[in-house]
């Protein structure tokens, strides 16, 4: 522990949420659910004035719905997260070197390693400053906890939200503590919560009165001994700067389970290929090619195959998955795909496309073994689901010449009008799509519908959430008033 709250904790306040709240000015004030919006689909994120109506994160979509029915339901757009996640921990770096990011909106600064702060008075102007600047660059809220220890700072952030800042000095950790439900410590889930709270200690207190022995005996020397501890509000953990990926995958969940075994394989192509981008993205590459199938009956099996070294070639990913897809028996249906790559490596071995082509076999399959169905981003029926792409491009079914199949628009897409400019897809169906015209930075714009099919509309790039676009094209006779 340290003597004074040097360690500052970041969690953006509903991030994925916010930025949408930010980019569509109608949205504003309003209710928003950003996740999967098909049958299957999950909440991502909820805006405050969504949770007002009991709508959560991981909470099945058709739920958010039944509660939350006149709320804006929308694709998450990772695109845009992580942009706007950069510039947040851009800044944060400024402040020190060890910057421990947990996730896109969350992470630990070590602001004695930077020099930002020494005691209590500098630690809070250090949170105070960060606050206004984020606020400035992108326009959103942070809530910022400020502590000696990172348990303690994640706590005090998590106290402060939305859009604030918890300072807790030193020395009283017990006191701040005592009253919390046990569930506020890192590592008590639900059935640890419920095993403690049926033997009598439901606060944070009461487990620093029931002793590390009771604890010991209720949880086991490792957990016992470490909850013991935190109770007292002790941790010793650094800040670490760099966290290794250990893997890069993808998958989709999909709204109706897929049977055509060529569309299955033609799923698992998509896959590969997005598996091997992101990939790319980080810097890696990897020698052990993963496919995890998730049947009709919520049966979830994984298989591997690793290769003599490490890729990043599509080609040779692409068919070591369609390999591991040959030993799967998908006859009853498959509700979700998913593809990985492990064992990364910063470098590629320049002859895995003739190995593949050699047919090096993969090692014997997995077993089956559990896994978490991603959230759907409200496709047709059919499509897949996974959040955060844009639309598909065209199957391996549509052959030059043949019909194309009608374009497909995702609630909260960006698009732009060679007439009207920028916008978002409020909704499409039944041929038609509904567009409203607006950009961060703009009053709230006028909703407009076209066939799905208009050649002046297309999808587009987001635009920056501050300083972003400039003024639609003068034929759009400027922004207007939004109906309803």
């Amino acid at each position: 522990m340290r003597s004074a709250p040097t360690v500052l904790h970041l969690d953006m306040d509903a991030f994925f949420a916010a930025v949408e709240q930010a980019a569509k000015p109608s949205l504003r004030g309003k209710a928003v659910v950003v996740g999967g919006l098909g049958p299957r689909g999950v909440v991502a994120t909820a805006s405050y004035e969504a949770r007002r109506f009991g709508v959560h994160s991981a909470m099945p979509t058709a739920q958010a719905r039944r509660l939350a029915p006149n709320a804006a339901y929308l694709v998450p757009r990772f695109a845009l997260y992580r942009a706007v996640s950069d510039q947040v921990m851009a800044l944060l770096r400024e402040l020190s070197p060890l910057v421990e990011p947990l996730s896109l909106d969350e992470a630990f600064v070590d602001l004695e390693a930077g020099g930002a702060a020494e005691d209590s008075a500098s630690a809070r102007a250090a949170g105070l400053r960060l606050r206004a600047d984020i606020r400035a660059l992108t326009g959103l809220s942070g809530s910022v906890g400020l502590a000696g220890s990172k348990m303690l700072a994640k706590i005090g952030s998590e106290q402060a939200k939305p859009d604030g800042l918890l300072l807790i000095e030193p020395g009283t950790e017990r006191e701040l503590l005592a009253p919390m439900p046990v569930r506020i410590l890192p590592g008590v889930g639900p059935a640890t919560g419920e095993h403690l709270r049926r033997a009598g200690t439901a606060t944070v207190g009461d487990l620093v009165e029931a002793g590390e022995d009771e604890l010991v005996r209720l949880l086991g020397r490792t957990h016992g001994t470490a909850l013991f501890r935190m109770a007292l509000g002790r941790d010793d953990r650094p800040v670490v700067a760099e966290r290794d990926a250990k893997s890069v995958s993808v998958e989709d969940t999909f709204d109706t389970d897929l049977h055509d075994r060529l569309r299955v394989r033609t799923e698992v192509d998509r896959l590969a290929e997005r598996c091997v981008r992101r990939l790319r993205a980080g810097g890696h590459s990897g020698r052990t090619i993963v496919l995890k199938v998730r049947r009709y009956d919520f049966s979830t099996l994984t298989r591997s195959e690793t290769l003599r070294g490490p890729t990043d070639d599509s080609a040779v990913v692409r068919e070591a998955a369609g390999r591991l897809l040959e030993s799967v028996d998908t006859t009853g249906g498959v509700r979700l795909l998913g593809v990985g790559v492990t064992g990364l490596a910063d470098y590629t071995q320049e002859d895995l496309f003739a190995q593949a082509a050699a047919g090096a076999g993969p090692e014997p399959p997995g077993h089956a073994a559990p896994g978490g169905a991603a959230a759907g981003d409200g496709a047709a029926p059919g499509r897949p689901t996974g959040a955060g792409e844009q639309p598909p491009a065209p199957s391996a079914r549509e052959q030059p010449g043949s019909p194309a199949e009608p374009r497909h628009w995702a609630a909260g897409q960006d698009v732009r009008h060679a007439v009207h400019g920028p916008g978002w897809v409020q909704g499409s169906g039944v041929g038609r799509v509904t567009v409203r015209f607006e950009q961060p930075g703009s009053e709230p714009g006028r909703v407009r519908t076209f066939p799905v099919d208009d050649p002046e509309l297309e999808p587009s790039d987001p635009l920056p959430l501050v300083g972003g676009g400039g003024p639609p094209p003068s034929r759009a006779g400027g922004p207007e008033a939004a109906r309803g």
